[in-house]
């Protein structure tokens, strides 16, 4: 590895060999950074690559880099950041499926979906299929057995992951969200849901990690797809 497998920007150092290594381009997780470091990183980003993506971005954020770069978006609800000129083209014959427990997880649902959207995935959305009401996510077994991989995203109990996992041949990826009452600590009552599931097939990402959860099943698509990462 040398220096110039990446570029000094002092408070930063943008990997812009990560997509030569891994077959993705670098994200930016812009909470908590400040203003002009991030309007810098997304200039730099752009400049080079036509396009950034960033996540856990805010509305006061996203007018900071819209006025430097007028080609950004927003989606408040996934707090998504990005600048993509042109919408990647998607093999209609293979994608993946995003659902979730309930409405309150769609932020953490959507985060995932445009994070595989952007990676080049076609995304189907099933929300609202919680335990709850257990014939709503039977009905929809015929789309989630054809996809090459099942993002289910719950809080509360976390209990669809095992549902999903024992409905499916293909990979499932489990999300636990911070939704739920006190005795959900947040969304370790999800989490350790989700690790104990007795369901085959299931992997677990951290608490709200819509981004990794998009990610993995980017991975997973590409190599059903026998796509080379």
């Amino acid at each position: 590895m040398h220096e110039n497998d990446y570029e000094e920007m002092e408070y930063a150092k943008l990997d812009i060999s990560r997509e030569e290594r891994t077959g993705f381009p670098e994200v930016v997780f812009c909470q908590g950074k400040p203003d002009d470091y991030l309007v810098q990183i997304y200039r730099k980003l752009v400049e080079r690559d036509g396009r950034a993506f960033g996540t856990r971005a805010t509305g006061q954020q996203y007018e900071l880099i819209k006025k430097a770069l007028p080609a950004a978006s927003y989606n408040e609800i996934s707090r998504i950041l990005k600048v993509m000129p042109e919408q990647p083209e998607y093999d209609e014959n293979n994608y993946i499926v995003v659902c979730t427990g309930g409405t309150a997880d769609i932020p953490v649902a959507e985060e995932a979906a445009e994070t595989a959207e952007y990676f080049g995935t076609r995304v189907e959305r099933v929300y609202d299929v919680g335990v709850s009401g257990i014939h709503r996510i039977l009905s929809k077994k015929d789309i989630l057995s054809g996809a090459n991989a099942v993002v289910a995203v719950a809080g509360m109990e976390g209990a669809l992951a095992s549902v999903v996992g024992g409905l499916v041949a293909n990979p499932v990826i489990a999300v636990p969200t911070s939704v739920g009452y006190g005795a959900s600590f947040g969304g370790m009552s999800a989490l350790l849901t989700m690790i104990n599931s007795c369901a085959n097939g299931i992997t677990v990402v951290n608490i709200d990690n819509g981004y990794g959860a998009g990610y993995v099943a980017t991975q997973i698509d590409r190599l059903a797809r026998k796509k080379p990462c």
